[in-house]
């Protein structure tokens, strides 16, 4: 997730005078097509001042389109015919501070059919093509997490879609040598795992939002997501294909814990390596010193897939929760919060403070023994943090994932005054994201803040709505869920999705290794970039920018989370059409 290679710096139009060149060409096309028997409605080229999720939506949701023009009346056409569909008029404009526009809304959601629309705006111009259908993220949350099977060390892989096959050869196979770890000239196993980010590194706190943002899913959406073909191969036949990638992580984990029970930190190169395809990077790679941030988020992912893969494979459960115990054990050996010495390394840091790590450790633990030494450690923990949720939180900060976690539990046992106030600061937590989402013009969940990946934060924040959801049950968590999704596949300032081969004028040249500087090569399907910061129109389709559009796995996993969501939406018949119609 930090890249470091030598960056030019480009002056970019401003995005308001890219908006009117883009306008004028789409009239010139238009006035062409019209002029050789095209109906007007079709010649319309796309405006990016229309913004809308260009994947679609579920047919009983809500269905919103902000636009930065000035405007009454709207149409939705359907697309193969032109014919109108559905028409409405203009909200009251919102003023959006991120992007200095007046934003005015079109709302369809009365629009129920299934079908394929656009949305029309006469003396302003047309939308993107999207669906209306229940299978809608069927194909989205395929690809958003087929991507993490793209992204595997250690591995051959190939996948096809769309008539092209994304594949590499297996990689890094000599991981790694000790030398950073008191143990010089020696070599131990760390093969496997997933790259992290742009570059080909392993990073173990890294690993632990991704992990856990991942088996949170399972664990609340299992049965949606077993209805999901996915095509990573499972070499594991007792194992749902989903558990079966994250098998590829944990085992993965498990090669990075020490004889005592610390965990190192990472698995890297001493710089960032060289723009080439993994198996041909053959620089050195070393194990990092131990963390106490990484030792807890190892102990709290493992009790956590400890569950997950308990009904499938229990020698692999235990095997997981032993490790995890060990890793708890040492750090109650060692209270102090210790950060990694990386005096070696250039490479991703990933330094945090580990008490919000030590505090999903023990939920976890808890969650999965039902010992109540855990169950008194996090409790203790969840008092001195002052009973709260964060609406943006990820990699450095996981207290989330232990609340939740704390919260969702059947166990008896847990401290009833601070279930009830848990419960209420959760609540009052998603209902500030919900006001966040509709205060602003392109509803998004995060408003107006920025930050390197903050795509990610976006989706972060289903994560909450959702467990308030199971709470108290208000359709705006809902809502505001969506609104994150749609914000990402094209509901912003751009018009256009910021997840690669999905929707409208995805992102192309993402910065990832595997093609930077490789032209000719078609970027790989199904990830998430980081999206502009510090403004909200700082975001460029270049793949020299790492700042703004690199791709990492910790930004995926909530996308995976927030389309699995929704996989509900679907019944299990028809996802089993919606897979057999996907492209392989």
């Amino acid at each position: 997730m930090r890249a470091a290679l030598t960056r030019t710096s480009l002056t970019r139009a401003p995005l308001a005078r890219v908006s009117l060149i883009r306008r004028l060409f789409a009239a010139l096309v238009a006035l062409t097509l019209v002029a050789s028997g095209v109906s007007a409605a079709a010649a319309q080229a796309v405006d990016s001042r229309i913004r809308l999720d260009t994947v679609g939506y579920p047919p009983a949701r809500p269905k919103r389109a902000s636009v930065a023009a000035r405007f009454d009346e709207f149409r939705v056409r359907r697309g193969p015919d032109g014919a109108v569909v559905f028409a409405g008029r203009a909200s009251a404009p919102v003023r959006n501070e991120d992007t200095g526009e007046d934003i005015r809304v079109a709302d369809f959601s009365a629009l129920k059919e299934p079908g394929a629309y656009f949305l029309e705006i006469p003396g302003v111009g047309r939308s993107p093509a999207f669906r209306v259908a229940r299978d809608v993220y069927v194909g989205p949350f395929r690809a958003a997490f087929e991507a993490m099977y793209l992204w595997r060390c250690g591995s051959s892989v190939s996948l096809a879609r769309g008539g092209t096959t994304y594949r590499h050869d297996a990689c890094h196979l000599g991981d790694a040598r000790l030398d950073f770890v008191g143990r010089p000239g020696e070599r131990k196993d760390a093969t496997g795992g997933w790259h992290d980010a742009g570059d080909y590194n392993k990073y173990v706190v890294n690993a632990g939002v991704t992990v856990g943002v991942l088996l949170r899913a399972w664990e609340e959406f299992g049965p949606r997501i077993a209805g999901v073909a996915l095509d990573p191969p499972n070499a594991h036949a007792r194992l749902p294909d989903f558990l079966g990638e994250i098998k590829w992580e944990t085992d993965w984990l498990l090669k990075m814990q020490a004889a005592d029970g610390s965990v190192y930190h990472k698995v890297s190169t001493k710089d960032f390596g060289p723009a080439v395809m993994p198996e041909d990077e053959q620089t050195e790679r070393y194990f990092a010193p131990w963390s106490s941030a990484a030792t807890a988020d190892f102990a709290a992912m493992l009790a956590s897939a400890a569950r997950a893969f308990r009904p499938y494979d229990d020698a692999y459960s235990r095997r997981l929760l032993a490790a995890s115990r060990r890793a708890y054990d040492f750090l109650r050996a060692h209270p102090e919060s210790r950060r990694a010495d990386l005096a070696g390394f250039t490479t991703g840091a990933y330094q945090t403070d580990d008490a919000d790590d030590r505090l999903w450790a023990a939920a976890e633990l808890w969650e999965t023994t039902g010992e109540r030494a855990y169950l008194a450690d996090f409790e203790r923990r969840a008092r001195a943090f002052g009973v709260k949720f964060d609406e943006d939180w990820g990699w450095s900060n996981v207290k989330n994932l232990g609340m939740v976690t704390y919260l969702a539990s059947r166990r008896g046992g847990r401290d009833r005054a601070l279930v009830r106030e848990l419960r209420a600061a959760l609540v009052s937590t998603a209902d500030r994201v919900v006001a966040t989402s509709r205060a602003h013009g392109h509803a998004r969940t995060l408003g107006t803040k920025y930050y390197w990946g903050a795509n990610g934060g976006v989706v972060n924040t289903v994560v909450v709505l959702q467990a308030a959801r199971r709470v108290s049950p208000k359709a705006a968590y809902d809502e505001a869920s969506l609104d994150a999704i749609h914000n990402l596949f094209g509901r912003n300032p751009y018009g256009r999705s910021f997840v690669t081969g999905l929707g409208h004028d995805p992102p192309r040249r993402p910065h990832d290794r595997r093609w930077l500087g490789r032209p000719h090569l078609r970027a790989w399907p199904g990830y998430l970039v980081g999206g502009g910061w510090p403004k909200a129109t700082d975001w460029a389709d270049d793949e020299e920018n790492y700042r703004v559009n690199e791709i990492a796995i910790n930004w995926n996993a909530p996308l995976v989370y927030a389309l699995a969501a929704f996989l509900e939406e679907t019944p299990p018949a028809e996802r089993r059409r919606a897979n057999r119609r996907a492209p392989r």
